[in-house]
């Protein structure tokens, strides 16, 4: 059976996941504070390698960096109500824009909704 990954298309289609939602990153101004202009594209990267080898792609994520720690990665950033959902909305509108069939889609969008609510870490 193949892996959501391959399903999905492989690596193009995360690169432009990625890209698009780092087009919206850079213009939203609640998250655009978050990224430092020097990791800007580092953080790119980082985000389309985890989402690679999660979906079941390359583990170069794991091969560079070692196990993901989402929460423990993200602790030092202030996420709450507003970012999160900031985040979501820039991610749905990205993940709407590969145009994937709808199962592919909600797949994806509701591992999102999931990784975006367990990484608020202060109060509204």
């Amino acid at each position: 059976m193949k892996s959501f990954y391959e399903r999905v298309g492989g690596s193009p289609v995360f690169t432009d996941l990625v890209s698009l939602f780092y087009a919206q990153v850079a213009v939203n101004p609640i998250l655009r504070p978050m990224y430092p202009d020097a990791d800007f594209k580092g953080a790119a990267h980082r985000l389309q390698m985890f989402l690679e080898q999660y979906w079941g792609g390359p583990t170069t994520y794991s091969d560079e960096r070692g196990h993901p720690r989402l929460r423990m990665r993200h602790a030092g950033f202030h996420i709450a109500s507003p970012q999160r959902d900031a985040w979501l909305v820039c991610m749905r509108n990205a993940i709407h824009g590969l145009g994937l069939e709808n199962d592919l889609e909600t797949e994806m969008l509701e591992y999102m909704e999931m990784a975006a609510n367990s990484l608020v870490n202060q109060p509204d």
